[in-house]
């Protein structure tokens, strides 16, 4: 697959994408940081609507819809897909004349880590660009709501420069690593704290979510009667549930020890940088452990 020009004079190109939607503010946080340089040709290809939570989901269905979107500074299409959809399509050469140097998918309102990147729309961007054999980076900003800003977006896409500048660097010698991508995280208090960046490992927190029942009136006051409830004839009354959370913590025995994990320094006040994988793999006690289960059952 044919890159960026990587000729003296001529800039890289960066695709941007997310999961929170075209207008969401991260997204153009992060288009204004990245234009404002004047070093980059800036790709947008982000879905037309939010798309939180999606994961790696992709459309099976014959097309999906693709409309032109006017930013400034950049060539834009909203998607009506998935963020990885986006991802694979903005990679394609089937919207842009060039394939991007770099992927990059966010500001994601609300922090990435532990085992939350699994249900992560804005990982999987990046994940899927990744597996195309682009190399890319999620980030991801730890919006608390009452009490971060929209400036905080911009804060932390100014934050996310230096590192976008140097994986460009290293891409253009040719020695930028393929074997992972990378998961970044923003502070919630990103003007407060300036610890700087650490290299962490994904962790094992998880959020406390539990079910509850709702009523009717109350989800349609919110909203979240999905589509495919709309278009089916149901049987009436339905019984319905919404997801919440449990507890503004992760349960404890998701907590991580290990200090070195992305929650643990992000809550700290550093901005985490978190190789990935695409696939993931068992623990290597796993095989062991199985290997003598699997010859007791022979």
């Amino acid at each position: 697959m044919e890159n960026g020009n990587f000729s003296p004079g001529n800039k890289l190109t960066i695709m941007v994408t997310n999961d929170d939607g075209i207008n969401a503010p991260g997204l153009r946080a992060l288009i204004d940081a990245l234009v404002s340089t004047g070093l980059y040709v800036v790709q947008v290809c982000a879905p037309d609507s939010n798309q939180s939570a999606v994961s790696h989901s992709i459309s099976i269905c014959p097309d999906i819809a693709v409309k032109r979107v006017e930013i400034d500074g950049a060539t834009a299409f909203a998607v009506f897909g998935t963020p990885a959809d986006c991802a694979s399509l903005g990679v394609s050469k089937a919207l842009f004349p060039s394939v991007a140097d770099l992927v990059v998918s966010g500001i994601n309102k609300g922090s990435n880590l532990g085992c939350n990147i699994v249900y992560s729309g804005t990982v999987a961007a990046a994940r899927e660009a990744f597996l195309d054999g682009i190399p890319s980076v999620s980030l991801s900003h730890d919006w608390i709501s009452g009490k971060s800003l929209a400036t905080d977006f911009t804060l932390s896409a100014k934050a996310a420069l230096p590192i976008i500048s140097a994986i460009l660097a290293e891409i253009k010698n040719q020695s930028y690593p393929r074997e992972c991508f990378l998961n970044i995280a923003f502070p919630t208090d990103i003007a407060i704290h300036k610890k700087g960046y650490k290299l962490t490992k994904q962790g094992k927190t998880k959020e406390n979510l539990g079910w509850r029942q709702v009523s009717t009136s109350e989800m349609d006051g919110a909203k979240r009667l999905s589509t495919s409830l709309k278009d089916k004839n149901f049987p009436k009354p339905l019984t319905r549930f919404m997801l919440f959370h449990k507890e503004l913590r992760s349960p404890p025995a998701y907590d991580d020890e290990d200090e070195d994990t992305d929650k643990k320094s992000l809550r700290k006040g550093y901005i985490t940088i978190t190789p990935l994988a695409a696939l993931s793999r068992a623990d290597v006690n796993c095989h062991a452990d199985f290997k003598n289960w699997l010859s007791n059952c022979t």
